[in-house]
């Protein structure tokens, strides 16, 4: 019996110990990393990934092994993803395939990828990765397929890819790739319908990838020939690049930057080739005795500290386990992540937009004292440059620490979003401000002399805002969204869309900003991005998707509240009279009690513009965003249907004169 209790304790702490270390947790931290990495997710694929949750094989996109103790595949495809590629995705060791296929993932691919080394599958293809191909990639041993096309790579080919024995299928069409295809031209090589076969000297490059079925590497800019051990590949898989070749169409020479460089002497670089590799094998055959001592003594010391290592997790692991939230990293930890974080600043993106000192705009905002509005991450200045416009300087407040190599690229990739919006409803962006010393992120606009709308409705002088001036507003606005929504390629959205977000020239145009969309990367986790804010006062809408602001339907929502902000004084919402939308909702769908939602401030109003204006709040905040109406056409019904006339407001009430004198 004794001996049954023993082996029954046994099996018992054999199952708990199992348990706790069944799934790695260097895998659970690496995909929370991943995740992090991704700072816009309109689609809810991580809306089941939870950071304190041990076995991720639940969540979406993620598949496990048979056994559930490691994660062999991540599909996320097609899912809209904004962000980057987290360099510690190389702790899944057991991945076999990664596709992140269809989203908007920006900066480089981490080298990291490269020590995958049971990866088959590797599709980053149509995203906007930038810079190189890590040389890293030629490492992935068992790798099959490589998709990296439609994306905005830089530089040339690495030869490191001739490694890759086993792969099939290479898609490398639509980016910005030059330099010479990295493959022997020499007439030794043959093609087949199945591949390269070598009849005389050793391939090298992609002639050594005798598997390769499928590959293309249209539209780049590569030069030179078509190496013939790649001629069994299909024309179309070399054109719009700038090869000397009579069949596949190429580039002009224009688009080529003219001649193509000369062709390299073959001898005189095996030659150079065969030296650096003499001096290698010299080098090492010469290594001192002390040097070798040196190396022992130090693969001791490793070793016993991983074994220490092991000791510990074992001990950690049988005591309560802590709990790591991903977001409150050690000191240690954070700058581990600096190291590995590094990402591909694209230069050539904030090349068409003008860059200020920070001397400049402390010169223009009077040692930066003219403050004209605050948040608790941003302060706005008024400043003037001589000789120039009326600025609004917003100053990011991040302390450097917290700035991230991710945040860095977010903000010039926002910079350049912001630059590409021009219309008249629209806060036209100057420039930019980056500098090290002190920290500073800058962004520089045109400024609106008479502040915002939210000041106007609900600290300004009624008579400012007379009805027709209101119905302007509104139009203005519906413009200038459905500019951004479908002018726009691709489309823009408003971050928060409110009365906050909309500035008033000295003629009370109304001009749409977006200070706020940067501030998701750091603020997502605990940011009610569900709700519209007003001050500080928060009303969650009754749809509150991750997505509400950062898609064309949570915008065309936000406008309806909008409306019935102008038109009512209210704000979105009060703590003694509750959400907005849920006040005017008694009156909207009732033409008897319909002119209870005016503001009381306005003398007068024309009850034909205030029967449109519901009309078209009802279709903004209808509760599926698949059955809203697009601004173009909501658009096109304000403007067709409301009179903003001079003669229509006058008929509407005997005292519009004294009015229209007052506002004036």
């Amino acid at each position: 019996m004794r001996n049954w209790v023993l082996f029954g304790v046994l099996v018992t702490v054999g199952l708990v110990f199992l348990k706790c270390d069944a799934f790695p947790s260097n895998e659970v931290h690496a995909l929370n990393n991943f995740r992090e990495a991704i700072y816009e997710d309109p689609h809810l694929v991580f809306s089941n990934w939870n950071a304190l949750d041990s076995d991720p094989c639940g969540w979406s996109g993620i598949f496990c092994s048979t056994a559930r103790d490691h994660v062999i595949k991540i599909n996320i495809s097609g899912a809209s993803l904004k962000g980057f590629l987290s360099p510690n995705l190389h702790l899944i060791s057991s991945l076999q395939e990664l596709i992140l296929h269809g989203n908007v993932l920006i900066g480089t691919i981490p080298k990291e990828i490269g020590l995958l080394k049971n990866l088959k599958v590797l599709d980053l293809g149509s995203n906007q990765l930038a810079g190189p191909i890590p040389l890293e990639l030629g490492n992935l041993s068992n790798i099959i397929k490589i998709n990296l096309q439609s994306n905005g790579l830089t530089g040339k080919l690495p030869s490191e890819l001739g490694k890759l024995i086993y792969l099939q299928e290479l898609r490398l069409d639509r980016n910005k790739l030059k330099g010479p295809l990295p493959a022997s031209n020499g007439s030794n090589f043959t093609s087949s319908a199945y591949g390269m076969h070598a009849s005389g000297a050793k391939p090298t490059g992609l002639c050594r990838l005798s598997q390769l079925r499928v590959a293309d590497f249209s539209f780049n800019f590569f030069f030179g020939s078509i190496p013939k051990c790649l001629e069994y590949l299909s024309k179309t898989s070399f054109q719009g690049n700038c090869l000397q070749a009579k069949d596949p169409r190429q580039r002009s020479t224009a688009l080529c930057g003219g001649t193509p460089p000369a062709k390299s002497n073959p001898a005189q670089n095996n030659d150079k080739h065969r030296t650096v590799e003499g001096r290698a094998k010299h080098k090492s055959a010469s290594k001192p005795t002390w040097l070798f001592v040196l190396e022992v003594v130090t693969g001791v010391i490793a070793g016993s500290l991983f074994l220490v290592a092991i000791l510990a997790a074992i001990k950690k692991c049988k005591n309560e386990s802590s709990i790591i939230i991903p977001w409150k990293k050690s000191a240690s930890m954070k700058d581990h992540m600096k190291d590995h974080m590094a990402v591909y600043v694209d230069t050539e993106m904030l090349k068409d937009v003008e860059r200020y000192s920070r001397q400049e705009l402390e010169v223009a905002c009077e040692d930066f004292s003219n403050i004209i509005g605050s948040s608790p991450d941003s302060l706005v200045y008024k400043g003037t440059v001589k000789g120039g416009p009326e600025l609004a300087v917003i100053s990011i407040c991040v302390k450097e620490e917290q700035w991230t190599t991710y945040l860095e690229l977010y903000f010039q990739k926002e910079v350049a979003e912001l630059a590409r919006i021009n219309h008249e409803n629209t806060a036209k962006l100057l420039g930019y401000c980056r500098e090290s010393n002190p920290f500073t992120r800058m962004l520089v606009f045109e400024y609106a002399s008479n502040g915002t709308l939210y000041e106007h409705l609900h600290y300004g002088e009624g008579c400012q805002l007379s009805w027709t001036r209101r119905m302007k507003i509104v139009i203005g606005i519906a413009k200038g969204l459905k500019y951004l929504h479908s002018e726009l390629d691709p489309p823009f959205t408003i971050s928060e869309l409110n009365s906050n977000a909309v500035y008033l020239t000295e003629d009370f145009s109304p001009k749409l900003v977006d200070f706020e969309s940067w501030k998701t990367t750091f603020a997502r986790s605990e940011k009610n991005s569900g709700a519209i804010s007003s001050e500080g006062a928060m009303c969650v809408l009754p749809n509150s998707l991750q997505s509400r602001h950062l898609d064309m339907q949570g915008n065309i929502y936000a406008f309806g509240v909008l409306l019935l902000e102008i038109i009512s004084g209210r704000p979105p919402y009060c703590k003694d009279k509750g959400c907005l939308v849920d006040w005017a909702k008694e009156f909207l769908d009732l033409p008897e009690v319909l002119p209870y939602v005016v503001d009381p401030e306005l003398k007068h109003f024309r009850y034909e513009d205030l029967k449109v204006i519901s009309e078209v709040v009802n279709l903004c905040i209808r509760p599926s965003s698949s059955s809203r109406t697009s601004m173009k056409d909501l658009c096109a019904m304000l403007e067709s249907d409301i009179d903003t006339s001079i003669t229509a407001e006058l008929k509407a009430s005997s005292l519009a004169w004294a009015e229209l004198a007052l506002s004036s």
